[in-house]
Order: C-alpha cells, then sequence, then structure tokens
C-alpha cells in the first residue's frame, strides 16, 4: 500500500468554506464601519436624554477613536498570537456586548464606557476580520474578488450607516443605533465559529513585545486625541500641542524599540516594504479627505437644504453605489490585469475630480446636477482604489505578520479620519469666520449671512480635501511598483515580492 505524500505550500487545496466565510468577515466589517458614523446621526438625541453638556458630547465619539486607534497595532498582534479566528469571535462577542451597554446607558458615564469598550473589541475585530482574508484566499482572482467585497463595504459602509442611523433614529429611537449591532455580531460569531477553518502554521507564538505594545497604545491615543482637541479647543491650545509632542516622542520611542526587541510588536519589514508603505500613507490620505467630506454634507444637507435624518442618508446613495460599482466591477476585474498602482492612481484622481464638483457648493446648489455626480464619481474612484489597496496592504506578508499588517491598514485609516475631521473642520470654522468678517457690513440678513459663511467654509475645506487626494494619487503612482498579481514584474522589489508570495501559500487546514 502507497503511502500518501503529504500536501506541500503548492499542493494544498484552498479550504472549500472560503467564500462562505467570506460573508461573515465581510458582515463584521460592515458593523464596525456602520458603527463610525451611524452614531452621529443619534446623537443630539443621545445628548438630550442623557442630559450630556455641550462640553463632554464628544466624548461620545472620541472614547472609541481613542481606544480603537490606540489598540489597533496590539489587537493585531494578539490575533497573530491567540489565532485570527479566536480572536475574530472574541472580538464580536464584546463588540455586541459593549453595544447592548450602551443601548442601555442611563447617564453619560455608561455611554462614554460603552464607546470605549466598543473601541477595544473593536481593534481585536478588525485587523482579525482583514488578516483572515489575507491568509484563506492566496489565489490571485480570488483574492481580487474577496477584497473587492471587503473594499466596497471598508468604503462604503459609512455612507450606510447614514442612512441606517437615519431611519433608526427617526422612527425608533436613538438607542437602536447601538442594538442594531447585536444581530450582526450574533450572527457573525456564529458564522464564523463553524465556517471559518484558519490555515495551520500562521500564528505568531513569539513573546508578547509588552514596551511596543504600551508605546504605541500610548503614542496613538496622545496622537488621535491632539487631533480630536485640535478640532475644538484649537491648534494653538496648550493640551493639543503637548499631546502632539508627546505623540511625536512616544512613536519615535517606539521605533527605536522595535528596531530592536527580538520580537516586536511591529515588525519594521511590514512597514519599509516601499509597496506596503505606499498603500498605508495614500489610503491614510484619502481618508482624511473623505470623513471631512462625510461630515460637511451631512451639515449642508440638513442644516442649508434642510434634509430629514433619513433623506440625508439616502443622498449619500450614489456614492454606496459608486464605490460598489468601483470596488467590485472595475477593481476586481482589473486587479489580475494591470498593476495597482494604475489602479489606485487613477482612483484618486477621478474621486478628486469628484471632490472637484463639490467645491461649487452654494445656497442654491441642485441635488441633482451637481452633488450627485459629485459623490458618484468619489464613490467611483474611491472603490476602484480601495480594492488593490486593501488586497496589497498584506499581500505577500508573511503569515505570522498578517495581523498586524491589517492592524497598520486599519490605523491608517483611523487616524486619517481624525486627522480629516480635526484638519479640514478648522480649514473650514477659519474660512466661515473671515465670509463673516469680510461680509458683516453689507448684510442685511444675520440668518443668512450665516449660511452663506458656512457653506464658503465648506467649499473652502473641500477644496484642501481635492489637494490630499491628488496627493494620495502621486504616492500611489511613485511608490508602489508591484506589477500585477502572478507577473512577479513591476519593480525593483518584484524578485522579493515573488518570494514573499510563494511563502504566503500556506497549507489550509482546520484545527
Amino acid at each position: 500500500m502507497d503511502t500518501p505524500m503529504p500536501k506541500t505550500a503548492d499542493t494544498a487545496l484552498p479550504d472549500p468554506s472560503r467564500w462562505k466565510a467570506l460573508a461573515f468577515i465581510a458582515l463584521a466589517q460592515l458593523m464596525v464601519v456602520l458603527d463610525a458614523t451611524i452614531v452621529n446621526i443619534a446623537l443630539p438625541s443621545a445628548q438630550t436624554d442623557l442630559g450630556i453638556s455641550d462640553g463632554n458630547k464628544q466624548w461620545v465619539i472620541t472614547a472609541y477613536a481613542l481606544a480603537f486607534g490606540g489598540l489597533l497595532l496590539f489587537g493585531g498582534r494578539i490575533a497573530d498570537l491567540w489565532g485570527r479566528k479566536r480572536t475574530f469571535v472574541v472580538g464580536l462577542i464584546g463588540f455586541a456586548l459593549a453595544s447592548a451597554l450602551g443601548g442601555a446607558a442611563q447617564n453619560e458615564a455608561m455611554m462614554f464606557g460603552s464607546r470605549a469598550l466598543q473601541g477595544v473589541f473593536g481593534a481585536l475585530l478588525a485587523p482579525a476580520a482583514l488578516s483572515l482574508l489575507a491568509v484563506m484566499f492566496t489565489d490571485a482572482k480570488e483574492r481580487a474578488k474577496a477584497f473587492g467585497i471587503y473594499g466596497a463595504i471598508a468604503g462604503g459602509g459609512g455612507a450606510v450607516g447614514l442612512i441606517l442611523g437615519g431611519f433608526l433614529t427617526e422612527y425608533l429611537n436613538w438607542r437602536w443605533t447601538f442594538f442594531v449591532n447585536i444581530p450582526f455580531a450574533v450572527v457573525a460569531a456564529a458564522g464564523a465559529y463553524f465556517v471559518i477553518r484558519e490555515p495551520s502554521g500562521a500564528r505568531n507564538r513569539a513573546p508578547l513585545d509588552i514596551p511596543g505594545v504600551v508605546l504605541s497604545t500610548l503614542g496613538l491615543v496622545a496622537l488621535v486625541y491632539g487631533f480630536t482637541r485640535a478640532e475644538s479647543a484649537g491648534w494653538s491650545d496648550t493640551l493639543t500641542v503637548s499631546m502632539f509632542v508627546a505623540a511625536a516622542v512616544l512613536l519615535l520611542a517606539f521605533v527605536v524599540t522595535e528596531a530592536r526587541v527580538k520580537s516586536p510588536l511591529l515588525p519594521l519589514r511590514v512597514l519599509t516594504e516601499r509597496n506596503r508603505g505606499g498603500v498605508y500613507l495614500s489610503l491614510g490620505l484619502a481618508i482624511i479627505a473623505m470623513f471631512g467630506l462625510f461630515l460637511f454634507l451631512t451639515y449642508y444637507l440638513q442644516v442649508v437644504k434642510g434634509y430629514s435624518p433619513v433623506k440625508t442618508g439616502f443622498a449619500f446613495m450614489p456614492m454606496i453605489v459608486g464605490m460598489i460599482t468601483g470596488s467590485t466591477q472595475i477593481g476586481t476585474r482589473l486587479m489580475t490585469r494591470v498593476p495597482p498602482r494604475l489602479l489606485m492612481g487613477p482612483g484618486f484622481l477621478v474621486a478628486a475630480v469628484g471632490m472637484l464638483l463639490l467645491t461649487q457648493l452654494d445656497l442654491n446648489t441642485s441635488y441633482a446636477a451637481v452633488i450627485l455626480p459629485g459623490m458618484l464619481l468619489l464613490g467611483l474612484g474611491m472603490g476602484t482604489a480601495f480594492m488593490p489597496a486593501m488586497s496589497l496592504a498584506t499581500h505577500g506578508i508573511e503569515p505570522r505578520d498578517a495581523g498586524v499588517a491589517s492592524a497598520m491598514v486599519n490605523t491608517s485609516q483611523q487616524v486619517g479620519g481624525a486627522i480629516g475631521t480635526a484638519l479640514l473642520n478648522t480649514i473650514a470654522a477659519s474660512a466661515t469666520t473671515a465670509y463673516v468678517a469680510d461680509h458683516a457690513a453689507r448684510a442685511t440678513d444675520p440668518r443668512l449671512l450665516e449660511l452663506q459663511a458656512m457653506v464658503s467654509g465648506f467649499a473652502a475645506a473641500i477644496w484642501w480635501a481635492v489637494g490630499i487626494l491628488v496627493a494620495a494619487a502621486v504616492i500611489a503612482i511613485a511608490l508602489i511598483n508591484t506589477g500585477r498579481p502572478g507577473t512577479g514584474t513591476g519593480g525593483t522589489d518584484s524578485a522579493s515580492d515573488a518570494g514573499a508570495e510563494e511563502e504566503f501559500r500556506i497549507p489550509v487546514v482546520a484545527h
């Protein structure tokens, strides 16, 4: 009787349940992305019910952002250490419990605590989800489809949150913007437990880098809080400046530490590979532009145009349609045919053209003539760019680094979101103040002047967003030099990419 040959990296069959697993991973990702915007629409109602002061209301957003942004690298490393499936399920269960606490909140302390807990478990869940895709889908064409779906959700989920948040707030109450997470989490956790089969040999069982955890967490928290505080207190505020100085010192100390310790939290090889570095940088810039726009358009449609929360949510539909089309139809179909930079660079430029249309906003701007095509182009460009960016960020990575590489994607998005909201808000506020100063003497209607100044501020900030998207396109084209998947061509790093790709193809065996 012949002894069967063991399966090698080259002969291992892909996991037959990987597409079912993708459905549950995508559901979990949708829940996390929804949560970033769904609470924004519910915030005024929650503030009134719970007696939260105007000075403290920002903590409903900030508590989540600090915990999520600060712990992402730690969450990615935990996924590599514990196993991605286990981390994924724990993150989902914890997120559901934290959401239940938020929905049942009776005072501001309960609300802030629940939001911080959501951030903690989100920091476990988000990198585990992306790294599961990275280690389960290794075939170039299948990887393109899987990341197309994931990219569409990552990009468009925030806009979906505005629609769902509007519905829940208008027809039920603000508490349901928290409770809605529970069925998402339960279904995703149950599906993941029974369906996901994590590849064997993909864990990184090296000892946890405690100094790296402390320095990265404190550094990222200081950075995110610095930008968040700058939005409300100004860039010259003493605490704002102190936070930026502390962040710079802590993150520099983190880099020095990671270069010296035996088992670093974030191996510098993850960052120094030019393609991944280009993805993290260009994606972070694109998110800066996009998050600021979400905020401005929401205010414009509700305050200037008088849209209801539900109507405002539906007004974002062209962006969602554009993102889904760009990610699943353009990005997925072309990813195996052209180098990633030829999708990311043009994608960001198309988004910049959409953003350019939105600089024309005034009090009487037509939704159909300006806003709709602007959002459609923005979504189309972002969707086309996001898909290869998500895939390339973990492409060719050693399996033991998949969690922390995935965490870096989320970190660039989270920090980009905090920077975008603070930076573009500050630019808008300055332009609004300048407009009032220039036109106050001739104004006959104070309310009209206020609205005109607000829209002028939005338009000025959107001009900056156009420039940021152009910069993202330039960085993507200049730094990302890998060829299309499977060719082993495309730049000076092609040989190392090919070697990494070979190492990436690991046996798929159920634990």
